[in-house]
């Protein structure tokens, strides 16, 4: 992981009081947020900053894509799932059964059966990462492979078959854009975290005169960070690292210095 580093100035680690987390509130109630608000007597909000939206099969169509001149089907989230079958169903396309899926994880892969037979497809996983992916799709290039994905996604995958010299198709069935934030006071926040680049695009459209100031940030993963230090912002809170994997964690890290001093 390429590591930013971070020295945080004396004047920036004042009490925090109040933290939002741009991810939907969890819905398990032990969730290691709400022990970090009671360890802390933290205010913790929880609000996306960015939504999906469907393509509609119109268009979709205007990629001129024929999704069954392929015979194999990358997925690398749920959201790719269900909009590959929204736009199928939409466009009365019969998926064959011979058709091949190649997942990201077993909890994608496991995702499937809310519209297929699991027991009955040919479905190879990873256990998370892309690298575990390209080794089963290695194994399998002779097919001819569909990548649905959201307009805004990682370069790993289209970079690997590229260079791989793989028959491959990017089909955008989905668009991941800002959330309406137009009701949040954002001023009022001590520390505002992060987990994706999209996040901080949708925090500058939202409120393209945000000033920074005594806020702290958070991120999670390299490519957030990347996303937060080239908008000019300070970076005072990064995930994962050796001692904190985790958001939570690192952000107790953190906490602990400036509310026990």
């Amino acid at each position: 992981m390429n590591e930013i580093s971070m020295h945080p100035t004396e004047d920036r680690l004042t009490k925090v009081n109040r933290l939002l987390v741009t991810q939907s509130r969890p819905a398990d109630e032990k969730s290691p947020y709400f022990d970090l608000g009671s360890k802390y007597n933290l205010q913790i909000d929880f609000r996306p900053f960015i939504e999906i939206q469907g393509e509609s099969f119109k268009d979709f169509r205007r990629q001129k894509i024929n999704i069954l001149a392929h015979t194999a089907i990358i997925f690398t989230s749920r959201n790719a799932i269900d909009h590959f079958f929204r736009i199928c169903q939409e466009g009365r396309i019969e998926v064959p059964a011979d058709m091949k899926y190649f997942c990201i994880s077993e909890q994608t892969a496991n995702y499937l059966q809310k519209y297929i037979v699991i027991r009955k497809r040919k479905i190879f996983n990873g256990t998370k990462t892309a690298t575990e992916l390209f080794d089963l799709i290695k194994k399998h290039k002779n097919e001819k492979f569909l990548f649905p994905c959201s307009n805004i996604r990682r370069n790993d995958i289209p970079e690997f078959m590229d260079t791989s010299s793989l028959h491959f198709t990017e089909a955008v069935m989905y668009d991941t854009v800002p959330t309406d934030l137009s009701d949040l006071d954002i001023n009022s926040y001590d520390i505002i975290a992060f987990f994706s680049p999209s996040g901080v695009s949708s925090l500058l459209s939202n409120f393209p005169d945000f000033n920074q100031d005594g806020i702290r940030l958070a991120a999670f993963g390299p490519t957030t960070a990347k996303a937060i230090t080239e908008a000019g912002l300070t970076l005072d809170i990064q995930a994962p690292l050796p001692n904190a994997p985790s958001m939570t964690g690192a952000l107790d890290l953190y906490i602990k210095k400036t509310n026990n001093p």
